[in-house]
């Protein structure tokens, strides 16, 4: 039988000089500012490994998404055909997941201090991965 429904939990939130959704920009690498990451205690060891310089696909849970939404103009531009959502990066979506590409600035005990990153103060995120650079024999 397929498993219809998933939980996940935060494994920490994004403090950000962003306030409000229509203040970020589109893209990190268009203006976004620097944050915070600050993990929940419980999953502070999984930072281990994890060090200044180094570039996180930070996985957060859009919370302020619209998941009803299925189609629509890209970069909420209205002179653009409406586009289904999975051929966007548009946050209104099913699952209203967010994949951000920064760099570890600091670390300090289970806090980050990465960026560039366009999501919003109190944004939950739901994992970190490492981004892989190719290999040198592929």
């Amino acid at each position: 039988m397929r498993q219809t429904n998933y939980s996940l939990a935060p494994i920490g939130w994004l403090h950000s000089p962003l306030k409000e959704r229509g203040a970020a920009p589109n893209q990190g690498r268009e203006g976004a500012p620097d944050a915070w990451l600050e993990l929940d205690a419980a999953v502070a060891d999984g930072l281990e490994g994890i060090e200044v310089g180094d570039e996180l696909i930070v996985i957060t849970w859009l919370h302020q998404a619209r998941r009803d939404i299925l189609k629509t103009h890209p970069r909420n531009d209205q002179t653009r055909p409406l586009t289904g959502v999975f051929a966007t990066r548009s946050p209104d979506r099913p699952n209203p997941l967010g994949l951000h590409r920064v760099t570890v600035l600091s670390i300090e005990g289970n806090r980050l201090h990465v960026g560039p990153i366009e999501a919003i103060d109190g944004t939950p995120a739901v994992d970190l991965k490492p981004v892989l650079l190719p290999s040198a024999d592929a």
